[in-house]
């Protein structure tokens, strides 16, 4: 394969044997999109809370987020969560989205938002939202996708808070 052949993109639901793979992207992930925009002692904690193996197994069974794992030739490079929000509702929540970042500015993430929309439209979704800190360079992305700020909300984890955009997007 040339240098500049261009990457095979899959993207494919993740089970319970992925929650591996999962942790390992989260853990090349995690820390260098949160460095600049919340304290060590809040990154560390947070992820303690969401990424040990029987979180992740809570969330896929009990919450029933649905994860989607994206490979670039073959190798995983990203991964999304949601689920409908909350039941019975026609709103769904994209609850993650990470991207390694030697992968980052390649597509990937529009690529993992588009299986998103389409999985949730798929299952009844006429709108998908998201939150987002309100200093995350991401909500430049997130509104090229087409999110719009929704609201603001302030969320206590643990013994500190999440400042956070709710960003809405319509499915039509």
């Amino acid at each position: 394969m040339s240098a500049f052949a261009p990457a095979t993109i899959t993207i494919r639901p993740a089970a319970l044997a992925d929650i591996p793979t999962i942790i390992e992207l989260a853990e090349a992930t995690w820390e260098p999109t949160y460095r600049f925009i919340i304290s060590k002692e809040q990154i560390d904690y947070m992820y303690r809370v969401i990424y040990t193996p029987a979180s992740l197994q809570r969330q896929m069974t009990n919450d029933e987020h649905t994860f989607l794992l994206l490979y670039t030739n073959d190798q995983p490079a990203g991964f999304a969560s949601f689920s409908r929000l909350p039941l019975g509702t026609s709103v769904f929540k994209l609850h993650k989205i990470y991207v390694l970042p030697s992968h980052q500015g390649q597509g990937l993430g529009q690529h993992l938002v588009a299986a998103v929309e389409e999985a949730s439209r798929s299952a009844g979704a006429q709108a998908l939202e998201l939150n987002v800190n309100r200093n995350n360079p991401a909500l430049a992305f997130y509104e090229h996708q087409g999110f719009s700020r929704h609201r603001q909300e302030d969320i206590p984890i643990g013994p500190f808070w999440m400042n956070d955009y709710i960003m809405r997007k319509e499915l039509r």
